[in-house]
């Protein structure tokens, strides 16, 4: 038979509360919130809708998080670069990407990553918000022609996303001309960076979507065209023809 003494039954049991205390504790504490952006030239846009606009295809915390740490972050960090260099803040963020080889070599990287990111995600926050739909007009048209329609659209474009290595984007490009193009660009590269217009983008970091889909990149790429806004997109498509778009 084991004795144990009532010290050490006591303290055990001490030790179990105070670990049980700390536990609770823990699990109440809320995640740290995102520094904000250092004050600068560049600013992180906020969201024309709640968090919770897309649900239930993104969830809100997802939303949340990806805009107020990450694409936050892209603003900081550009923000950082310009206070050495504030001739970065001399031109649209479009012109800049078009034009990394004249960026400063110290700053060309955070450039490269945080202004595409930042222009990644401006862009992405302003097509979504909506209830799927369809497109319709010129743009619809421009679909039928470039793709055969937006089934077909939707095909290409989540077969391409899925087979993105990694970090990147899919992007739906256009030209003033009105023609669309499908290309996908790896980390935070953007079609900006080769000169081109971007109509429509969806990111697939795993920040965009792991929360709710894990490790199924397709799904979220199936679900992401719920919430689209196509008025935005359409009138992305206009301002592309007009040569007026900008990021």
């Amino acid at each position: 038979m084991i004795h144990i003494s009532r010290r050490r039954l006591f303290g055990a049991t001490a030790g179990l509360a105070l670990a049980a205390t700390y536990r609770s504790s823990f699990a109440q504490t809320p995640a740290p919130a995102a520094a904000p952006a250092p004050a600068g030239p560049f600013t992180l846009p906020p969201l024309a809708y709640a968090f919770d606009a897309n649900e239930p295809h993104i969830d809100a915390t997802t939303m949340m998080i990806h805009h107020d740490r990450h694409h936050a972050a892209y603003v900081a960090n550009m923000n950082a670069a310009a206070k050495d260099y504030p001739q970065l803040a001399d031109q649209p963020l479009q012109t800049l990407l078009a034009r990394l080889s004249d960026v400063p070599e110290a700053v060309r990287t955070a450039v490269r990553n945080s202004g595409g990111g930042h222009a990644n995600h401006t862009m992405f926050w302003t097509i979504m918000g909506g209830k799927s739909g369809a497109p319709t007009g010129e743009l619809a048209a421009a679909i039928t022609r470039e793709f055969g329609g937006l089934a077909q659209l939707q095909t290409a474009f989540n077969r391409a996303g899925a087979g993105q290595f990694g970090s990147g984007w899919v992007f739906v490009t256009v030209n003033k001309d009105g023609k669309l193009a499908l290309v996908a660009r790896p980390n935070q590269d953007s079609p900006l960076m080769d000169g081109a217009s971007v109509l429509m983008g969806n990111d697939v970091w795993e920040h965009a979507y792991y929360l709710k889909y894990q490790n199924r990149r397709p799904d979220y790429l199936a679900a992401w065209w719920n919430v689209l806004d196509w008025s935005k997109i359409e009138a992305r498509y206009a301002a592309a023809k007009a040569g007026t778009l900008a990021i």
